[in-house]
């Protein structure tokens, strides 16, 4: 029997509907809050990757599915979203003659190479959005408060915002030497990689797994200490926005994010065990270097995978189980020709609804009518069906009534 890689896994049954109950409350709010959705490729250049992500972060260096093609391109699938839809904006020149803010929004796949845990698999799924052409610290704050909003729409109430800021290059470049003037006498004591990033890139160290929990990290430099008056305007003037949006967040000078775009203000949505089901920042600086013009940017990323597993409990047996609007009984073949009329008919309408096409018993039916949470039974037999008469059960309270065939949509819309 050929199985599924591993770090993969089928989405069906329950698992399915708790999908497309996550993705339609961002659709939802992509529409209130005027996002436009975008797709990119699968995959893509890998140099698209080592210069927007970084070659020395762990999702290049380490996680990245990477193949040559039959011309011998070498080419990546996607561990993110962000360079992908920058390479897209500057590829269609989607900033041209634009004033204002160009909002984008993402749902796909990704694919990294690392060990797979609950919530964490090789091929996961994230919802993302970006904002272009804003450096107005407004659209930080309401980026933030929309991943908030969404979560508490979806009943996760325990969600802690968790922000900081790693301020600007200056700022950045500053605290790089202090961070290199404090570890140096400590550099024997590292892992591996992080000896090469107190070359490459010194901040990458601070999100290390191997060594935050080393003792050398307890009496680290701060960040804050180093930012420049610009950056700390910009961060006090977020979090003031934040408290006027009533969106409750906790400072954590200690999170930097793991790819190499950030700048300026950075954050996570972390659960009640600390645990992040998504974060993101700021990237001003990631346009241009993809070959694009100056153009800021902000956004964040959500992991449907973990939010799925946050989700299952709380929600089981609740919104994303089957409820259907009608079930259609039948039994004989005149009958059955009715029932499949009637049901284009109320679905052609947006009613939801189901029919015998397996040739179940009425006991059978009557089962399946309440596996499908139906909300009225409709209930078919050749004697009605000549006066022109259909039999509505209204599920919940037991009663029937006799509808006129030619009046069945329109009483079915008025009683749903």
């Amino acid at each position: 029997m050929i199985t599924k890689p591993k770090g993969t896994y089928d989405l069906l049954g329950v698992d399915g509907k708790l999908y497309n109950y996550i993705t339609n409350v961002f659709e939802g709010y992509m529409v209130n809050y005027n996002y436009e959705f975008i797709r990119t490729p699968i995959f893509e250049s890998t140099e698209l990757y080592k210069r927007g992500v970084g070659e020395d972060t762990d999702m290049v260096s380490k996680e990245t599915y990477d193949f040559t093609d039959r011309a011998g391109r070498s080419n990546t699938l996607r561990p993110e979203g962000t360079a992908g839809v920058v390479r897209s904006l500057i590829e269609n020149k989607l900033y041209g003659n634009n004033n204002g803010p160009i909002k984008l929004y993402y749902c796909g796949t990704m694919y990294r190479y690392e060990r797979p845990q609950a919530g964490r698999y090789r091929e996961l799924t994230q919802f993302g959005v970006e904002v272009f052409n804003s450096n107005d610290p407004l659209s930080d704050a309401e980026v933030i408060s929309l991943g908030a909003n969404m979560l508490k729409e979806l009943g996760l109430e325990d969600i802690t915002v968790a922000i900081n800021t790693i301020g600007d290059n200056a700022s950045r470049k500053a605290y790089g030497l202090a961070l290199r003037e404090y570890l140096k006498p400590h550099l024997s004591e590292l892992c591996e990689d992080c000896q090469r990033r107190f070359e490459t890139n010194p901040l990458r160290i601070l999100d290390c797994k191997v060594d935050k929990d080393n003792e050398i990290f307890k009496n680290i430099p701060k960040i804050k200490d180093f930012l420049s008056e610009d950056s700390k305007k910009r961060y006090s003037k977020v979090k003031e926005l934040l408290a006027n949006l009533d969106i409750d967040y906790e400072e954590d000078d200690s999170l930097v994010r793991g790819l190499d775009y950030y700048d300026e203000n950075v954050w996570e949505y972390k659960n009640k065990n600390g645990l992040a089901v998504g974060g993101g920042g700021r990237y001003n600086h990631l346009v241009e270097n993809l070959g694009g013009p100056d153009m800021p940017a902000v956004g964040f990323a959500f992991g449907v995978d973990r939010l799925m597993l946050e989700l299952k409990e709380l929600l089981e047996g609740k919104e994303y189980k089957n409820n259907i609007d009608v079930y259609i009984m039948s039994i004989s073949e005149e009958e059955k020709m009715h029932a499949i009329t009637i049901a284009q008919n109320l679905r052609l309408n947006s009613v939801s609804c189901e029919i015998n096409s397996n040739d179940l018993s009425m006991k059978s039916q009557f089962k399946e009518a309440d596996k499908n949470s139906a909300k009225f039974i409709i209930i078919l037999n050749n004697e009605d069906l000549k006066k022109g008469l259909i039999n509505v059960k209204d599920n919940a309270t037991k009663e029937e009534v006799k509808v006129s065939e030619d009046e069945i949509v329109d009483y079915i819309l008025g009683v749903i």
